[in-house]
């Protein structure tokens, strides 16, 4: 079973940035697909990007232009690169398998968490 360990979370300022990492273990994630979930307070758990073995990436709207993941297949690690950060990006955030629109991989990691306040 893969294991994941998220870390890169923060307190930052409206229109700052942070970098997240997320290391896996298991020998078959060069062929995974990968995703970043948040989990705003008071709401369910939703994809923010995902990125597949082979590097096409796709965003939610409301990140599109403003995130960036990317992934290093000899390090079993994926980043998700955070600019122009919002209030309304607060919350934990997940790495996982991605399958579907609400279908992961592997049991969930413990999230690393992003608050964006002044």
């Amino acid at each position: 079973q893969v294991q994941l360990v998220e870390s890169g979370g923060g307190l930052v300022q409206p229109g700052g940035s942070l970098r997240l990492t997320c290391a896996a273990s298991g020998s078959s994630f060069s062929i995974i697909t990968m995703g970043w979930y948040r989990q705003a307070p008071g709401k369910q758990r939703e994809l923010v990007a995902s990125i597949t073995s082979g590097g096409s990436t796709m965003y939610a709207d409301s990140v599109k232009g403003r995130f960036t993941i990317s992934r290093d297949n000899t390090k079993k690690t994926v980043y998700l690169q955070m600019n122009s950060l919002k209030p309304e990006d607060t919350g934990l955030f997940y790495c996982n398998g991605y399958l579907g629109p609400t279908t992961t991989r592997f049991n969930w990691g413990q999230g690393t968490q992003v608050t964006v306040s002044s």
